[in-house]
């Protein structure tokens, strides 16, 4: 049985969408990584991918705005972020430390 995952915080949609193009960013930019990516052509199609999720994540952004939604919530969207595994996520796109 697995175990109960938190639960997210409640988020408008505009801040729901946020975060998840923002992860979905941080993932592809994780598959682009040189440090990490074994073979050009999927690193190509991260980045082709890149692309079209920039501009959701700039749309998800300009909906917020046009709302009246003008402050990120830092402490709700930090906990939505841990529930979705971002923490992890977020060392993608990062150069592995090297064990000393």
């Amino acid at each position: 049985m697995l175990p109960e995952l938190p639960r997210l915080p409640a988020l408008t949609r505009a801040e729901g969408a946020l975060v998840d193009r923002y992860l979905e960013t941080v993932d592809l930019l994780g598959r682009i990584n040189p440090a990490r990516c074994t073979d050009t052509y999927s690193a190509l199609r991260a980045a082709q991918a890149l692309v079209n999720t920039a501009k959701a994540l700039r749309e998800a952004l300009e909906l917020m705005y046009e709302r009246g939604e003008l402050e990120v919530h830092g402490a709700a969207l930090v906990r939505a972020l841990r529930v979705l595994d971002g923490e992890r996520r977020c060392r993608l796109p990062a150069i592995p430390v090297r064990p000393l």
